[in-house]
């Protein structure tokens, strides 16, 4: 009962003070604005920086509807898949090192992959081995042809060593390296072979050698009490679709029966999924989607992006490892949506949306985006937490577009640099 008496005090615990939400003071939240007025999105931290310096950090509406709480520059966001982007750069640090091939199969690491089978297109019953084994760049630019999130359930185990056991005893959808489809379970086993790769697990891999160089204090897998208490919760369309709302808090059962000796999860447990209450006892960090930041944070990262792989004039990654992590990989494969891929990051291909041609980023299933865009010489974030939005944070309909469009836009002509022909 004890961490269930804490658990309670936190559920009860304000987010930030309640009150209005300031006005828009700045050109980015005056752009954004109009979003929150039409009730688009509860509330968004809108952040654009150069190589070494934040030039704007602004807010607009609420981190939470039902206390009134403003959105504040430290207000917390899941990350959702742009975790996956660290997963790639992390690897590609071992890459550097010697320590893997991104052209090696998945089988010379993981031994549990090997006589994989692919299941036939007409007859699921039949199944032949495949051409080639995956390959890890398959991983990193979905096209492995591993299980993805809508076929046959597997145990989600919380233990990264077990669940790349699940996703290696499924048979693969099709030839590797012929097809793309958005992959958790390709990631995560990214994620698994940086913990056989480099001995030590997934989560403290990616705190050692990215979080701790770039100076990310705020940027974790499991936010403690303090951290979750600026946590922004998800908005979500009302029953009669005329306006937002929090999305309710159900706290997952299976948490309250855990025993007295397991950790206390924070306020977390208002907005996300059971599997999130699960990691904290079991210290699992989903390398597809499992961290929390704030954009003053997340840009130290695309910071170091956008200097092609130095931060604070110390080189986390070679430049040969930069370029293939933002060069179009798989040429071969069609996509949609229509931006390419590189390991582990999207690349744009036309500015129909407001990214730049070149630009390369990420976002995340709940809208939070990263954009990195080398020919303005720009890191563009828009944090924002919306149930409305789909998978892979493409717009649902042509405000959520807009939304995003509007915001790089208003970042580029007001921050921008004059592309270098």
């Amino acid at each position: 009962m004890k961490h269930l008496s804490v658990l309670v005090v936190l559920l009860l615990t304000p987010l930030v003070a309640a009150g209005a939400a300031a006005a828009p003071s700045g050109t980015l939240a005056s752009a954004l604005q109009p979003f929150v007025d039409r009730q688009i999105i509860a509330g968004a931290v809108a952040l654009v920086a150069d190589q070494g310096r934040v030039l704007a950090v602004e807010t607009v509406g609420y981190a939470s509807l039902s206390a009134k709480a403003p959105m504040q520059t430290n207000t917390l966001f899941w990350l959702a898949s742009i975790t996956k982007t660290f997963t790639a750069t992390a690897l590609m640090m071992l890459v550097d090192e010697g320590k893997v091939s991104v052209d090696d199969p998945v089988e010379k690491y993981l031994p549990e992959f090997k006589e994989q089978q692919v299941a036939d297109a007409t007859d699921k019953t039949r199944r032949h081995p495949p051409q080639h084994p995956v390959l890890i760049k398959e991983l990193l630019t979905h096209t492995s042809g591993l299980i993805g999130p809508n076929d046959a359930p597997i145990k989600r185990t919380n233990v990264l060593k077990e669940d790349a056991e699940q996703y290696a005893a499924a048979p693969l959808k099709w030839e590797p390296g012929t097809k793309y489809q958005y992959s958790n379970a390709g990631i995560n086993t990214a994620g698994r072979i940086i913990e056989v790769v480099s001995g030590m697990p997934y989560g403290q891999f990616i705190q050692q050698r990215l979080l701790e160089p770039l100076g990310m204090t705020e940027t974790t897998f499991w936010p403690d009490a303090q951290q979750a208490a600026r946590l922004a919760l998800t908005s979500q369309r009302n029953k009669e679709k005329t306006a937002l709302e929090d999305l309710p808090n159900k706290p997952d059962p299976a948490w309250l029966n855990q025993p007295t000796n397991a950790p206390s999860v924070p306020l977390i447990v208002r907005t996300y999924s059971g599997d999130a209450l699960r990691a904290y006892p079991n210290r699992y960090a989903a390398p597809a989607s499992g961290l929390f930041s704030t954009a003053p944070d997340l840009v130290k990262f695309g910071q170091m992006m956008l200097n092609g792989g130095v931060s604070r004039g110390k080189r986390l990654v070679s430049a040969a490892a930069f370029k293939r992590m933002t060069t179009i990989e798989a040429r071969a494969v069609p996509m949609k949506p229509e931006p390419s891929i590189g390991l582990g990051w999207f690349v744009k291909l036309n500015d129909d949306d407001g990214f730049a041609v070149g630009s390369f980023g990420h976002n995340g299933a709940r809208g939070p985006v990263i954009n990195v865009d080398p020919s303005h010489q720009l890191v563009m974030i828009l944090l924002i937490e919306s149930a409305d939005i789909q998978l892979l944070g493409q717009p649902r309909g042509a405000e959520q577009k807009n939304l995003r469009t509007t915001f790089f836009r208003t970042a580029i002509e007001k921050y921008g640099k004059t592309p270098q022909p």
